[in-house]
């Protein structure tokens, strides 16, 4: 399954390796380091034009990717949680 992040983005689900909220997440040195280093590696990737509510860490076969996007980790759980159940009806 897949999650979309916004525009036309969108990663498999098992390539997740964290959701962040941006509001609280961002407050740490670490974070931001973290994120300046993903830039400077070319591993982040904006996916929204508006103040981004999310980062999403991913694990892909060419190594770590950073998404930002507009859409908040909570929605993306409930999008997660909602795939999940969908899948478990047709077991």
């Amino acid at each position: 399954m897949y999650l979309h992040l916004g525009k036309d983005i969108s990663v498999p689900i098992e390539s997740i390796v964290g959701v962040f909220d941006m509001d609280t997440s961002t407050g740490s040195k670490y974070t931001r380091d973290f994120l300046n280093s993903a830039e400077r590696q070319g591993r982040l990737c904006v996916v929204t034009d508006e103040l981004p509510k999310s980062a999403v860490v991913c694990q892909e076969h060419d190594g770590m990717m950073v998404y930002i996007c507009q859409v908040s980790a909570k929605t993306l759980e409930k999008r997660v949680n909602n795939n999940n159940t969908d899948m478990d009806s047709f077991i």
